[in-house]
């Protein structure tokens, strides 16, 4: 998503149910030169909106990882929001499979692997699920009522929902060797009522939280701020030339 000539760092950054590469487009302002910003695109949106939706976390991270593997080998971490967070979670593990562990998982918006994430809202009729997402603040308002528009996300959005609330790790998964940041945000109904510190399960290194105001989506409120967090646990280049 930034032009990068020499990074010192790849961030991938991995969208919510429903939601695209775009999602992070506000990011590639705030991000420097010498780190690379790079947003997955599932398939079923933005330029993949011909293909079918992937129907399962498993197969997301899979696809995932094989790209990954498929770029110049840079140390790198993996930002996730809401569903983005299971998949980024699901991809680390692959890639440590692989010999090839990110250096920082940061999930954000999402309750913890193997809590609260069943649910029968997938099953909802178009108009009911299109309403959920659009009281959390993941619809522009400006484009809440447009029902052409609807119609071609509502597919790719009940496939995300049906990945999420269907979704059960691994019970043999092993604690990740990288460091884990959870970013939340109080006002979240999705996570009010959930130990997100829970999430520190998920690794043998440190783990940390950040509360953030905001609601559900609040990775695109004061952008700067929150890229500048996650900036600060990333190899830069200026450390690596000191």
């Amino acid at each position: 998503m930034n032009n990068v000539g020499n990074p010192a760092s790849r961030l991938v950054c991995l969208p919510h149910s429903g939601g695209s590469a775009v999602s992070y487009g506000g990011w590639a302002s705030a991000v420097p030169a010498d780190v690379q910003l790079m947003a997955v695109q599932y398939p079923g949106r933005g330029d993949r909106v011909a293909e079918t939706p992937v129907g399962s976390i498993a197969q997301m991270s899979a696809a995932v990882a094989a790209e990954l593997l498929e770029l110049e080998p840079l140390s790198y971490a993996l930002f996730g929001h809401s569903l983005g967070s299971l998949v980024a979670y699901e991809t680390a593990l692959a890639m440590c499979d692989s010999g090839f562990p990110p250096s920082h998982l940061f999930v954000s918006g999402c309750t913890p692997p193997g809590q609260g994430h069943s649910g029968v809202t997938h099953l909802a009729g178009d108009e009911e699920l299109w309403a959920s997402i659009c009281e959390l603040g993941g619809v522009d308002p400006a484009i809440a009522d447009n029902a052409e528009l609807r119609e071609i996300l509502l597919p790719a959005l009940r496939s995300d929902v049906r990945a999420s609330e269907t979704y059960r790790p691994s019970p043999e998964n092993e604690p990740l060797p990288c460091p884990v940041r959870c970013y939340y945000s109080p006002e979240d109904p999705l996570t009010q009522d959930v130990d997100m510190a829970a999430w520190s399960a998920t690794t043998s290194a440190s783990f940390t939280t950040r509360a953030r105001p905001g609601g559900h989506f609040h990775l695109w409120i004061d952008i700067a701020e929150l890229v500048g967090d996650v900036l600060a646990f990333l190899p830069r280049r200026e450390t690596l030339t000191a």
